[in-house]
């Protein structure tokens, strides 16, 4: 499993985090979706041999939001 962040743009209020959130969760290979409105951050825990980013960012994109995969920091590696 690997966690995967994007930033999400055009959401504006609950409602519209619970929906992506639900999206998300309904992935096949996705286990766990969370989604914040402010900042705009999806973060899905995944399995990369059933899911993609570029899937997720589908999904995301789908409901009419924008989506934007953040790069992924390794562990013990600060971001640069």
């Amino acid at each position: 499993m690997q966690t995967l962040s994007f930033d999400v743009r055009g959401m504006t209020c609950g409602g519209c985090t619970g929906s992506v959130q639900r999206t998300l969760s309904k992935i096949d290979g996705v286990s766990h979706a969370e989604v914040t409105l402010n900042p705009g951050v999806a973060s899905v825990v995944a399995d990369p041999e059933r899911v993609t980013s570029a899937q997720i960012e589908a999904a995301i994109t789908g409901l009419g939001y924008q989506a934007k995969a953040r790069p992924a920091v390794q562990s013990g590696q600060a971001p640069s």
